[in-house]
């Protein structure tokens, strides 16, 4: 039988003709990486330092049609337990009157009972006793100057404050026009600028909403007693205007 013998010899050879041929390729496969990379960071380099970065504004004007109102009950007197029942028997009426108007979000807002206190010669004493229970709620504003009469009439003593405010769903409607008016002020800028310039521009290379602000509702009114309502056959409440603000940055290639 033949035998094939290799010497050592020739196998450190091939090998050394392999590992020859593998060190002659490899620098053509590391150019080659070389070459597709450097062209995509020059281009992203170009964009990162060509770039114009312009804000908008947008404002929405929508009508107050809602008008938040916080009143209260408050009575005094020497006896304690008298003092905290008739709070409670006016605010019921109160709430009673309030759900059959079927006003949006009444809840209570506080209640409290507190000595009265009087100084004689730096000495303190009671001398009677306070209770006061407070509600809020939403109603239609073209319904709240009634309503405010009626409520006073049932038993509330103090009307704390009054703010208009418009629907959930019209301030929705408005962020999303004040968020156009925003972009189309951005872009109107940017191409005032590229025209003025001899730019053209590429394309947008990032957008940043800074959201459609709404203001809080404002205050008409604060802290009145409910005496002022009694002398009136009808009190007037009308609303205003409530705006809503929103901005937009683009930043534009060239």
């Amino acid at each position: 039988m033949n035998k094939l013998v290799v010497s050592s010899s020739q196998m450190i050879n091939t090998g050394k003709i392999h590992a020859g041929n593998a060190w002659k390729t490899l620098p053509i496969a590391l150019l080659l990486c070389v070459s597709f990379v450097q062209p995509s960071w020059a281009q992203k380099k170009e964009r990162m330092f060509k770039t114009l970065t312009v804000s908008g504004r947008g404002v929405e004007s929508i009508p107050t049609t809602r008008s938040q109102v916080n009143v209260g009950v408050e009575v005094q007197g020497k006896d304690v337990k008298n003092v905290q029942e008739e709070a409670a028997r006016r605010s019921s009426a109160v709430v009673e009157l309030l759900k059959s108007r079927n006003v949006e979000k009444l809840q209570t807002t506080g209640i409290n009972l507190n000595p009265v206190y009087s100084y004689t010669n730096n000495v303190q004493k009671i001398t009677g006793y306070s209770a006061t229970n407070t509600v809020s709620f939403r109603v239609a504003t073209e319904k709240t100057g009634t309503l405010l009469d009626d409520v006073v009439k049932a038993g509330a003593t103090r009307i704390d404050s009054i703010s208009f405010a418009a629907t959930d769903e019209a301030i929705s409607q408005a962020q999303k026009q004040a968020l156009q008016k925003a972009t189309q002020d951005a872009k109107s800028q940017a191409d005032a600028v590229f025209a003025t310039l001899g730019f053209k521009a590429k394309e947008i290379v990032s957008i940043q909403l800074n959201g459609a602000n709404t203001p809080p509702p404002r205050p008409m009114l604060e802290a009145r007693s409910a005496d002022a309502f009694k002398n009136s056959a009808s009190t007037p409440v009308v609303g205003g205007e409530q705006q809503v603000e929103a901005s937009v940055t683009l930043q534009i290639s060239y």
